[in-house]
């Protein structure tokens, strides 16, 4: 079984995030939720990144929302695929949060989805880990056709 971190830079963005850990819960794979600030505990984020592959997580998603720093901080200190979710609630709807979040230096990437896009983040790691798990990807196929058919 897979585990992926769900992270966010506060716990008011926790109904933001929520669609990703209910859509990899959907899909049979642990989502560990965690509130990590990349401003206020900068030494934690980087701990936890450098040790996610022995700690066994697969993937780690971040949601932050105007400095979005968190995505960025979490890729620099881990090879794991990180996808980021820029949060609306700055002055300017999430766009300042969206350009934090793509806007990363090379060889550094960070996966970025829409903004409040926590349910595509969840998606694409359960994408990537298909890539080598067959029911994972069957369990995609018949989502695609349920979706299609609603």
């Amino acid at each position: 079984m897979s585990k992926v971190a769900v992270l966010m830079g506060s716990t008011s963005d926790s109904d933001l995030m929520a669609p990703a850990a209910a859509t990899l819960d959907r899909f049979g794979i642990e989502a560990d939720v965690r509130v990590m600030s990349a401003h206020r505990t900068p030494a934690a984020v980087a701990e936890f990144a450098a040790s996610a592959r022995r700690a066994g997580y697969a993937a780690i998603i971040c949601g932050a929302g105007m400095a979005a720093h968190l995505a960025g901080a979490v890729a620099a200190n881990t090879t794991l695929p990180v996808v980021g979710v820029p949060l609306a609630g700055g002055a300017i709807g999430g766009v300042d949060a969206l350009y934090s979040t793509v806007q990363m230096p090379r060889g550094i990437p960070v996966a970025t989805v829409a903004v409040n896009g926590a349910m595509n983040a969840a998606l694409l790691v359960i994408q990537m880990l298909a890539i080598s798990d067959a029911a994972l990807a069957s369990a995609l196929d018949a989502h695609r056709a349920e979706m299609a058919n609603a």
